[in-house]
């Protein structure tokens, strides 16, 4: 995974740089406009960078660059490279700002083990003894943070792809970066329309709802996207893509599963976020469907009572994990995602993408489902 490695560092300073850049603009206007790009730092400093790897695995997947970061290949000039790396950068922006937008509409006092940037915002009211409200001048600042990032992410990725010399192939990328945020846009939308309207639905559609909340809020713009972003970025045939679209949805499905299992059953010294987290933002999960499906109508009646409740006790948390488990929904769960690996690896094994490029995203898979946080 050297390669990849690599592309993390690179993808890294570019951040760096491009906040070195936004900095001196923020400050030359006034020094009271610091935080905002100091919380962007933290916030996009590490993290497990998958979206630029599937973007940049997904360049690799279809110009069969040989492995290494040599501005010339055998192969294949790896003059685009830059324009690679500016694009999978930008996907790192637009996810911290989906992060920020994400940890307000939940109420999420956590994020990486740190505040979450309306928590420090909050306290930035509060520590200089403001007038008004803490709470609402937290979540407004960071609601400006997160439109911040948003423009800036657009604003890398615009740069990356003047990089292209094809025209045809630039306007193609940024029609799927363009559907990309289109597509999590509606995901956060129906994800905060089912845990308020869950009760106005027949119990059967409750699970198939659940599941168009993962398709759309996470699988597509996590996996999929990135892929598709990259492989466009690489002049990648519409069968090409149509593959690595074919690996990452079902992909992206197993991802988001995992985080949901993370989020009700995680370590919080790994996750950086509280236990059970997703019970008191009151997640209407494909785990919490599939719970209610298999528990008898007393305890289903609990986890309905509870669940949403941020003043939940410890005691409580265990009580519904404890539920959770009994019912055989996380069991469930874990067949599913390793049906949908499947899914994803049988849609590259015979493909027509590179060797290496294959391999690299049978081990990214491997990483996705198996991860901790």
């Amino acid at each position: 995974m050297a390669e990849s490695t690599r592309l993390v560092d690179l993808v890294q300073a570019d951040i760096d740089a491009f906040l070195d850049e936004r900095e001196s603009l923020l400050t030359s206007v006034s020094s009271d406009l610091s935080p905002l790009i100091d919380y962007s730092r933290d916030l996009l400093r590490g993290g497990k960078r998958f979206r630029a790897l599937f973007c940049y695995w997904g360049w690799q997947a279809v110009t069969g660059q040989s492995t290494g970061f040599d501005l010339v290949s055998d192969e294949k000039p790896a003059s685009d490279l830059p324009a690679v790396v500016d694009a999978a950068s930008a996907l790192e922006i637009f996810h911290a700002a989906a992060l920020v937008h994400d940890d307000i509409m939940d109420n999420s006092d956590t994020r990486r083990g740190m505040p979450a940037a309306h928590k420090r915002f909050e306290s930035l009211h509060e520590d200089g003894r403001w007038t008004g409200e803490a709470r609402g001048f937290g979540q407004s600042a960071a609601l400006l943070l997160g439109d911040l990032l948003l423009g800036w992410s657009d604003e890398l990725f615009d740069s990356g792809v003047r990089r292209i010399a094809s025209l045809e192939t630039r306007e193609a990328a940024r029609l799927e970066f363009n559907r990309m945020r289109t597509e999590v846009t509606m995901g956060q939308y129906l994800d905060i329309l089912e845990e308020r309207s869950w009760q106005s639905y027949p119990e059967p559609e409750l699970l198939s709802r659940a599941h168009r909340v993962i398709v759309y809020k996470s699988a597509k713009y996590s996996i999929e996207a990135p892929l598709a972003i990259g492989a466009t970025l690489g002049g990648g045939s519409a069968d090409q893509v149509a593959t690595l679209r074919d690996f990452g949805l079902p992909l992206g499905i197993a991802y988001q599963l995992r985080d949901d299992l993370l989020g009700v059953f995680g370590d919080p010294e790994t996750t950086g976020k509280p236990a059970g987290d997703d019970l008191r933002e009151g997640k209407r999960t494909v785990l919490i469907a599939l719970a209610r499906t298999k528990l008898p109508a007393n305890a289903t009646r609990l986890i309905d009572e509870l669940l949403g409740d941020a003043d939940l006790t410890t005691q409580q948390i265990s009580m519904l994990q404890a539920s959770i488990r009994n019912s055989g929904a996380v069991e469930h769960v874990e067949r599913i995602i390793d049906h949908n690996v499947k899914l994803a690896v049988a849609a590259i094994t015979d493909s027509s993408i590179s060797g290496a490029a294959r391999h690299q995203l049978v081990q990214l898979a491997d990483t996705v489902i198996k991860r901790s946080a």
